[in-house]
């Protein structure tokens, strides 16, 4: 679970899994069961990208390589976990399209995936819809995982 640019280090974790950065001697399987992503950083693509973010993580010149690699919309394949997204569509810091192309990504790759969009509520949405969770709880009942 991830919100904001924390969104993004659990995507990358949902869509990366299979790379080992460090030493895996067990053989440890990293893919998590699940995703839950609020109002998330998802790309690193120059139109879409929360600036900051990028900076921080990929540095103030990255590559176009880099760039591909952590956009994680671009990484999703069949074996991606499931997914729960939700964004508000006024988000004026991380642009609720990051949500939906992975959204588009998801499905395109048949993987299971719920979101929630709200027309307001900007970014930190959730100090205003306090009821945000009641779907997200049902999303889990459904799929078994509480």
């Amino acid at each position: 679970m991830g919100f904001s640019a924390g969104g993004h280090l659990a995507a990358t974790a949902a869509t990366h899994y299979k790379n080992y950065y460090i030493e895996n001697t067990e053989e440890m399987n990293l893919r998590p069961d699940f995703q839950i992503l609020v109002y998330p950083v998802i790309s690193m693509t120059d139109d879409l990208t929360h600036s900051g973010s990028r900076d921080n993580l990929l540095g103030k010149t990255p590559s176009k390589e880099d760039i591909h690699l952590f956009s994680n919309e671009t990484q999703v394949d069949k074996n991606t976990p499931p997914a729960y997204l939700t964004h508000a569509t006024d988000d004026k810091l991380v642009d609720v399209n990051n949500s939906i192309f992975y959204y588009q990504q998801l499905r395109h790759h048949k993987v299971d995936v719920e979101m929630h969009l709200y027309q307001k509520g900007d970014h930190g949405f959730i100090f205003k819809h306090a009821t945000w969770m009641n779907s997200l709880f049902e999303w889990m009942k459904l799929n078994k995982w509480m």
